[in-house]
């Protein structure tokens, strides 16, 4: 309804004063109108006239040209014109936004890759990689919502020092390379060891120079056995069977977590060769440059910073697997746009590696996007970090989420678990920092996944009293109308977080909407009223649209809880 009314105000505003301007309404406190305009405003700098003079004018010629939809037009301020639609309008927009109907038409057409996720084998699966696949789902929904044609990539490091630093400490604790003690390992403790090998071997290339100069080695020989295609030798029997085991791990997480598959999987090994190739190949044009041995990119004569693309023995760095990647992506999916997800932190490294791409392959840089997301916290604003060691894996926050469950005293399910996990997460704007606190997000009350999970049971229950007809009518009292008018904002809020990439604007939303029902419910009597079948439907109406919220963010919404 907001776009068709944008649409039509649009027009009669260049039939009466011969004058393009790009209407865009917004939501007054319902007193004073369903939309606002402020049209008056900006014709009036063209027009030479006094806004209040031009809405006037407006509030007459609206009225009368779009009296099928609009019940009454104000005037307010300066000049805003207010408009408040007839019930009937009303009605039709309910209508038209249930059964999943809203399409925003903001990447139609568009082949959209969205990567998200990208652990690294042989590593901790920490709660900030569990935030990135949380926001990746979701905004690849989004896509999908706006029309695009979705392609969802994870990728992983399983090549590269810290590969290197993992091994150097399985090594060390199976006793030298004896690829069999891995079979002594249980399955469920294989990602928390090798989590600690990591640590181990952080604290080894930290801490003392020749097990420093045994990673760098072991970071060559992980390259090697990729070349050579070894899966013989102990040290790559080793290194086979535990990057499997990660992405055993990964696997379960991701199934878990409920999250829509991956179309494809791209390991650091893939796109390595394609990526040194060409950082040698601009060496030659002059984008890179040679320094102490290494191929760096002058960052600082650019404005941002300088980094090692290939390092002094040869090997490739993050930055030079990274332009591989983007290569890989081009060539292979010829995008229209490709929106990456990473943490804050590396900002200013994909700024680098991206300019670098761009003066080679602009057109590639041109259609990508990078949104940053914050530093997830536990409560109390412990970061997580896994080189320091202390860090919350992925699955430990589930776990801790089930165990707040647990002791909240009401029986809940894995759906609900995974609705308090993932709400808690999504309802922060992307790029501030989260904190989270289990108990706070398995509630039942206040904003949280659970709560909107069991407002929607609520509504299926008051509906399932009966199960006669329930139609909505062409008139609303008051109460109704407010309900109405909240539900009708359901599309603005899908087409904002469509627009923006921000899952948030919809959590906000549906909580706002809940809480309206409520209002609604506790004034209003449903079964056994004389507009029974009217208020049916208009309950109806908000249990779908919490059902298709609910969805856009990966979350269940159960008929019973």
């Amino acid at each position: 309804m907001k776009r068709e009314l944008e649409q039509a105000i649009q027009a009669v505003i260049k039939g009466v004063f011969a004058v393009d301007v790009a209407v865009e309404l917004t939501r007054p406190e319902e007193k004073f109108g369903d939309f606002a305009t402020n049209a008056a405003l900006q014709l009036a700098k063209v027009l030479g006239k006094q806004p209040r003079e031009i809405a006037a004018e407006l509030q007459a010629v609206l009225g009368e040209k779009l009296k099928e939809y609009i019940a009454d037009v104000s005037i307010a301020g300066p000049g805003f014109v207010n408009l408040k639609l007839h019930d009937s309008a009303l009605k039709d927009s309910l209508e038209k936004s249930r059964g999943n109907k809203i399409h925003t038409g903001r990447f139609t057409g568009q082949k959209v890759l969205v990567e998200y996720s990208d652990p690294n084998p042989l590593k901790p699966l920490h709660a900030g990689h569990l935030y990135t696949t949380l926001v990746g789902d979701v905004i690849a929904r989004l896509v999908a919502q706006g029309g695009g044609e979705v392609i969802r990539l994870n990728y992983g490091g399983d090549v590269g020092l810290h590969v290197a630093r993992s091994m150097w400490g399985i090594i060390k604790e199976l006793g030298g390379e004896h690829p069999d003690k891995l079979q002594e390992i249980p399955a469920e403790d294989r990602p928390s060891w090798l989590g600690a090998r990591y640590v181990e071997g952080t604290s080894a290339y930290e801490d003392n120079e020749q097990s420093k100069q045994e990673i760098i080695e072991n970071n060559r020989r992980v390259y090697d056995l990729h070349t050579n295609n070894d899966h013989e030798s102990p040290f790559a029997q080793i290194y086979w069977t535990c990057r499997q085991w990660s992405y055993d791990y990964f696997r379960v997480l991701y199934e878990q977590l409920q999250i829509i598959p991956f179309d494809r999987f791209i390991p650091e090994s893939e796109v390595t060769e394609l990526g040194l190739k060409t950082v040698r190949e601009q060496l030659e044009k002059g984008v890179y440059k040679e320094s102490d041995g290494a191929v760096i990119y002058d960052g600082e004569s650019r404005g941002l910073h300088t980094r090692v693309f290939i390092n002094s023995k040869g090997l490739p760095t993050y930055e030079a697997k990274e332009v591989g990647l983007n290569l890989t992506k081009w060539r292979d999916y010829n995008f229209d746009q490709s929106i990456v997800i990473t943490a804050s932190e590396q900002d200013q490294y994909m700024q680098v590696v991206l300019r670098s791409i761009s003066e080679f392959e602009r057109t590639a840089v041109e259609r990508t996007k990078h949104i940053n997301h914050g530093v997830v916290k536990l409560q109390g604003g412990v970061k997580m970090s896994s080189r320091k060691g202390n860090t919350i894996a992925a699955l430990e926050i589930i776990e801790a989420a089930r165990k707040a469950a647990a002791e909240s005293g009401y029986e809940t399910a894995e759906h609900t678990v995974l609705a308090a996990i993932k709400y808690a997460l999504l309802r922060v704007r992307i790029g501030s920092d989260v904190v989270y606190d289990p108990k706070e997000s398995i509630a039942l009350e206040g904003n949280s996944g659970p709560y909107l999970q069991y407002a929607h049971a609520r509504a299926r229950s008051i509906l399932a009293k009966d199960t006669g007809e329930t139609k909505l009518s062409e008139d609303f009292e008051p109460g109704e109308r407010t309900l109405a008018r909240k539900l009708s904002e359901y599309p603005d809020a899908v087409d904002k977080a469509v627009n923006d990439l921000m899952p948030h604007h919809i959590c906000g939303y549906l909580y706002e909407l809940a809480q309206s029902f409520n209002v609604f419910y506790e004034h209003n009597r449903v079964i056994g009223s004389e507009r029974q079948n009217h208020r049916l439907a208009l309950t109806s109406a908000y249990a779908d649209t919490l059902k298709q919220g609910l969805g856009l963010l990966g979350i269940t919404a159960p008929d019973s809880m």
